[in-house]
């Protein structure tokens, strides 16, 4: 009976290590705002209503960015991510946060608003789930001052459903992923979008000091053997539709 037992859990050890490591949700959530009075209400509540409270939410760290002055909607657009460990808890958070009183006291100000002056135009939400090449969110190494810091949010549209699974394919049989750690791009995640705007597609995020050191990395990734091998095999051609790319800095109070 012990030896049995033994056997039992020496199978079940084995499993869990043989089982892939679980892969995290993320919510980019995009408000859109006309002038500085509603960007200065957005800012207020999130720093000090949303995220307290999401970290009550078994939230750990959440990111906050805003595009950099020479894009178009600089002063127009706030970004921020947040991740979730399961399904379960990002449909789990809103009620959290209902029931959370800190969370409506301090943010009345905004849960509040009236119809007449809301503290934003419009919300959009974006539903990602990460690559099993990179199944969980890193918070980037860099060591620089913020204000000079360059976020790149990558959106990669493909022509169907089945072309899309194939550019997601790159990125994890194809160690698109692995490239990218190799040269250093601190990326912060790679993931699948499961629901969004602009479908179907797939986004990531990688991080640089400034902006030239941004510029060298891509020259570095355009030029580097791995690269140009990866990128003329057959199977992986013609599996992006439309490449968007945005470039961001993160908030003072952005823990990303």
């Amino acid at each position: 009976m012990k030896f049995a037992f033994i056997l039992m859990l020496t199978a079940l050890s084995v499993a869990t290590l043989a089982a892939p490591p679980k892969r995290e949700y993320y919510e980019i959530r995009i408000y859109t705002f006309k002038d500085k009075s509603q960007e200065e209400a957005i800012d207020k509540f999130l720093k000090g209503s949303l995220i307290p409270a999401l970290h009550r939410a078994s939230v750990p760290t959440v990111g906050v960015f805003k595009p950099v002055e020479s894009d178009s909607t600089y002063g127009k657009r706030i970004y921020v991510l947040i991740p979730y460990s399961t399904l379960d808890q990002y449909a789990k958070v809103p009620q959290d946060l209902l029931n959370d009183k800190q969370y409506s006291a301090s943010g009345a100000e905004y849960l509040d608003a009236p119809f007449n002056t809301p503290p934003y135009t419009r919300m959009q939400s974006i539903l990602v789930q990460a690559f099993k090449g990179m199944p969980k969110m890193e918070v980037p190494k860099l060591t620089g001052p913020k204000e000079e810091r360059i976020y790149e949010l990558r959106s990669y549209e493909s022509h169907t459903e089945k072309i899309a699974r194939n550019k997601v394919q790159m990125f994890n049989d194809g160690d698109e992923v692995g490239l990218f750690k190799r040269l250093g791009f601190n990326a912060v995640f790679y993931g699948e979008v499961l629901a969004g705007s602009k479908m179907p597609n797939l986004m990531y995020m990688t991080t640089f000091e400034n902006k030239a050191a941004r510029d060298e990395h891509w020259k570095s990734f355009s030029n580097d053997p791995q690269w140009k091998v990866l990128s003329k095999q057959p199977e992986y051609q013609n599996n992006v539709s439309k490449n968007e790319q945005l470039f961001l800095r993160p908030t003072e109070y952005s823990e990303i």
